[in-house]
């Protein structure tokens, strides 16, 4: 059987406000610049969300530098939580990439999520556990609208 490097459980924050004056600012800590860029305009391709007008601060907590993908749906859901003044529950805990392909290691992922004391997980429907993993939910989606609705329920 294959070793899988372990999960690293991080927390994304973002920050979204009306930009009052000029450009609005986007700032990435432990994140990549370029992918926030792009998660913002996917955003509002696929998820019908525009945030052309709003200064986004996005920031991994604890210093963390992340550069897997598997962390975008983490990322969407921390925006259009503040975005939309939506508190998500601290006992969710998402990942998957934000083409919902499959990611490397899910069911490991999942099962250190479960471990955590995470009880509800948004993930891509690739990613879908055969079993049930006791005291953990899945929710696993085929598209971005999917996860935002869902966002909204957790």
């Amino acid at each position: 059987m294959g070793r899988y490097a372990p999960t690293v459980i991080v927390e994304i924050q973002a920050l979204v406000t009306d930009c009052q004056y000029g450009n609005p600012r986007r700032l990435a800590v432990g994140l990549d610049q370029n992918r926030l860029a792009m998660l913002l305009v996917v955003l509002t391709r696929h998820g019908g969300i525009a945030t052309a007008s709003d200064e986004i601060y996005a920031n991994v907590v604890g210093g963390i530098r992340v550069t897997e993908t598997s962390s975008d749906l983490a990322i969407v859901a921390s925006i259009v939580s503040s975005l939309r003044n939506k508190v998500v529950s601290q006992e969710a805990f998402f990942f998957g990439e934000l083409g919902l392909n499959a990611v490397a290691n899910g069911h490991a992922r999942l099962n250190d999520a479960a471990k955590h004391g995470f009880k509800k997980a948004v993930i891509p429907k690739g990613n879908a556990p055969k079993k049930a993993i006791a005291g953990l939910e899945i929710h696993a989606v085929t598209t971005l609208t999917e996860m935002l609705n869902i966002l909204f329920e957790i």
